[in-house]
């Protein structure tokens, strides 16, 4: 009878440790080794004969457990300790880790990876931002918004458009219990137009469940799910919220191993979790569904990318010779193809506000691509966009790098201490004393551009973005005044774009009419309005 209750008690506490620690039942993870362990201790505690001697005073062992219950005791206690140090240890297994993010290639400019875009694909929503306008139009409905909370935004590519999304969870135990069915949907916010906000509860006319979500509880939640319908064997991570093309909504998990013993976290593949009905689909890197935006965690990639820089010259080396190490983290960019990358840049250890190169990494197979150019950390950028609005406060967002006329640019908003966008700014990459700030992205990119062509482009001399020259006769002009600045708007015979420019350009500009014949040249973009690099009113005489 006694060893039955130890039988039962042993097989409801190691039900009881699986349920909760949820342990990857393969080598190279720690969770199943702890739970045998404390199941062994528990048996082990159990298994002594307890007593108390003749005097009442002192416990006596009157019995021990077998031998063998000791040394399954000590091995574990090795597995979870000397095994670890010895297959893992980065002291001894230098080499393996710097070359665990794969084959570094070579590129030759940033701006042939990162796509040209139109101003109004420029995302102008953060993820902090997207919180703000999700949280408004969930207030908005007091019955929804005493239910349901917000889960995190996850940024994504749908039907070629810049979505924030975030998923409806259940906001507590008794919310959960009241609504086992599931939460009623999710939140889209466009990241280039911050009016764009929806509440989307229905799909072709059924109205959305999300009952397996990170909030719900025993069966429903999520990584328990996944782990008790056939994957406990296998590493999962980065549960993220995605929609496909059609809106409806799955959580994509990553799936990976270990590669040098019982660490180097490797991506091999997702889950894709039907946050409705459940279904789970399994799938390689290469045969991932195309509306996956991300494979690869952020976390994974950043500590790979740092021990390839790091460790570029083994373990023991003090001096930090050629040591590199990533800049602010890694930022979610699409490139050419509508591929999606991580980005970061690249400093020499020790070093703050410069970089010596920037790194694409593809988030869907891994590919990596190093630029070796020097530029500006995205933080050295920030300082420098809220310096030129220092006496209004505002506060810079996270830079995303564009290819603005084969400028490789940071572009970012300024907001106000309340977290809404107020203004805009765009720091050339390469240079972060090259600012441009606007009230609108138009008005930004003029006053960039315009910076930028005092500099003679002396900040990038190799860029050979198409410019284009032209002579004909003003037909239209008109001064326009913003932020203090003067900015005078043309039209020529014979040419269907509006022109810019302003009198740092060239001092022609103001004086020049309707009638005078110029000659003007200007970067070949898709832009209605175009700011002109040079200009010369051949009219004027001027010495």
């Amino acid at each position: 009878m006694k060893k039955l209750l130890l039988v039962i008690v042993l097989a409801v506490f190691g039900f009881l440790l699986v349920y909760f620690i949820l342990p990857v039942i393969h080598y190279g993870f720690y969770g199943i080794a702890v739970v045998l362990l404390l199941l062994v201790f528990t048996y082990f505690f159990f298994s002594l004969g307890l007593a108390v001697d003749s005097t009442g005073k002192k416990v006596i062992i009157k019995s021990r457990p077998k031998k063998v219950v000791v040394y399954v005791m000590v091995l574990l206690l090795l597995y979870l300790s000397i095994v670890p140090f010895i297959t893992s240890a980065t002291v001894f297994h230098a080499s393996k880790y710097q070359k665990i993010i794969g084959e570094v290639r070579n590129g030759e400019k940033i701006s042939e990876q990162i796509a040209p875009i139109s101003l109004d694909k420029i995302r102008v929503v953060d993820q902090k931002l997207a919180y703000l306008l999700g949280e408004k139009i969930i207030g908005s409905q007091p019955a929804l918004g005493s239910q349901v909370e917000l889960g995190k935004f996850s940024i994504q590519k749908v039907n070629n458009e810049l979505y924030w999304v975030a998923p409806l969870l259940h906001s507590g135990f008794f919310k959960w219990l009241n609504n086992k069915e599931g939460t009623p949907g999710y939140v889209l916010v466009s990241a280039t137009n911050e009016r764009d906000v929806k509440l989307v509860q229905t799909i072709n006319g059924k109205n959305l469940k999300l009952k397996f979500q990170t909030n719900a509880y025993f069966f429903s939640e999520l990584h328990r799910y996944i782990y008790f319908n056939g994957y406990a064997t296998i590493g999962i991570s980065d549960f993220t919220f995605e929609i496909d093309e059609q809106g409806n909504p799955f959580w994509v998990v990553t799936t990976y191993d270990k590669k040098i013993g019982f660490s180097g976290e490797n991506a091999n593949g997702i889950l894709i979790v039907n946050a409705q009905t459940g279904d789970i689909e399994s799938y390689t890197i290469a045969d991932a569904p195309s509306w996956v935006d991300r494979i690869q965690p952020a976390s994974f990639i950043e500590d790979q990318l740092n021990d390839w820089g790091e460790l570029v010259n083994g373990y023991w080396n003090f001096s930090n010779t050629d040591k590199l190490q990533i800049t602010e983290g890694l930022t979610l960019v699409y490139g050419q193809n509508d591929k999606s990358y991580w980005y970061t840049g690249l400093t020499s250890v020790g070093s703050d506000e410069s970089t010596v190169g920037f790194v694409l990494v593809d988030t869907r197979t891994k590919e990596t691509t190093f630029y070796k150019q020097s530029g500006a950390t995205e933080y050295a950028a920030q300082q420098s966009a809220e310096g030129k609005v220092q006496e209004k406060g505002y506060q810079a967002s996270l830079p995303i790098p564009y290819n603005i006329n084969g400028i490789p640019t940071y572009v970012m908003t300024l907001k106000d201490d309340g977290g809404l966008v107020k203004m805009y700014a765009m720091v050339a990459i390469n240079d972060y004393t090259i600012v441009g700030v606007g009230n609108s992205m138009r008005e930004t990119l003029t006053s960039f551009k315009s910076v930028y062509n005092m500099a003679g482009n002396k900040i990038n001399p190799s860029n050979v973005a198409a410019k284009k020259s032209i002579a004909s006769i003003i037909t239209r002009i008109q001064s326009d005044v913003k932020n203090g600045n003067s900015f005078y708007y043309f039209t020529i015979k014979d040419y269907p774009n509006i022109f810019v420019g302003s009198s740092q350009i060239s001092n022609e500009i103001p004086v020049s009419m309707v009638g005078d014949s110029i000659k003007v040249s200007f970067d070949v973009d898709s832009e209605q309005v175009i700011d002109v690099t040079t200009y010369d009113n051949l009219n004027l005489k001027l010495k």
